[in-house]
């Protein structure tokens, strides 16, 4: 990150020195909060898309405090399957579905190396404590219900993100699935009420949600947290986004 150092020397006595190095960050620092959907991470499993996304976090990481959740994609609903063919309770299959999120956020802190803290953060209050490090963040679900959106969008609010950038496995919101219908409209703005409009009549089940759950709409809404919603197919976009027009765009409601 975009640190200054600053030291301070206090003199107590004539032979006792205490200094103190304090990191004072640049003005342009943002907090960012990046979510990847494991559709995109952990689709083809390669370790080359875990080494390409950490290549882009380590460069932002450079000028802004970068905070990453990381979804469960295929894996996830496979072990999810395999639970309810066991008549495991939905809140079961969750939980199977967290742990392999924590896999994949191990895998992307191994590609990030020294860049990253060295553990998988287990709730908000653990993210924003092991953010003193000045390490990017690496983090999975966190609890049953909770999509990677809505694990997300709550972490940003957690720690007063200043934008929350959603990397998904098409490249915006649009009006329906568009990899199942070529008619599907693409919205390059839009608001949350229009997001709950579209998403109010679909049934949620674990590993089973698509682009953002009602609970991931509801905290941007009451936040007004900037947020985009862009292909993570090619992680150069999470930069794009940070200095241009890219996906979709959640505009706070007025």
């Amino acid at each position: 990150m975009n640190y200054k150092l600053l030291q301070l020397t206090y003199v107590i006595s004539s032979k006792l020195f205490i200094i103190l190095n304090l990191s004072i960050f640049d003005g342009d620092e943002m907090k960012i909060v990046v979510t990847i959907g494991g559709s995109i991470i952990i689709k083809d499993h390669d370790y080359k898309k875990f080494r390409d996304y950490a290549e882009v976090l380590q460069d932002l990481s450079k000028e802004h405090q970068i905070f990453v959740v990381v979804g469960g994609g295929k894996t996830a609903r496979d072990y999810i399957g395999i639970a309810r063919g066991l008549k495991a309770s939905e809140a079961m299959c969750d939980d199977v579905g967290i742990e392999v999120t924590r896999l994949n956020a191990k895998l992307l802190i191994t590609a990030l190396g020294s860049d990253a803290y060295p553990e998988v953060p287990h709730n908000f209050r653990e993210a924003l404590q092991f953010a003193s490090s000045n390490r990017i963040i690496v983090m999975g679900g966190t609890e049953p219900a909770h999509s990677t959106d809505a694990v997300g969008s709550i972490l940003a609010e957690f720690v007063g993100a200043e934008l929350l950038i959603n990397a998904t496995s098409v490249d915006g919101l649009y009006n329906k699935d568009p990899n199942k219908y070529p008619d599907a409209e693409k919205f390059d703005e839009v608001k949350p009420s229009k997001m709950m409009d579209l998403m109010s009549s679909k049934d949620i089940k674990a590993g089973t949600y698509e682009f953002f759950d009602m609970t991931a709409i509801q905290i941007i809404k009451r936040s007004s947290i900037k947020t985009i919603i862009l292909n993570g197919g090619d992680p150069q976009n999470i930069k794009t986004a940070i200095n241009g027009n890219i996906g979709t765009i959640i505009l706070p409601e007025e």
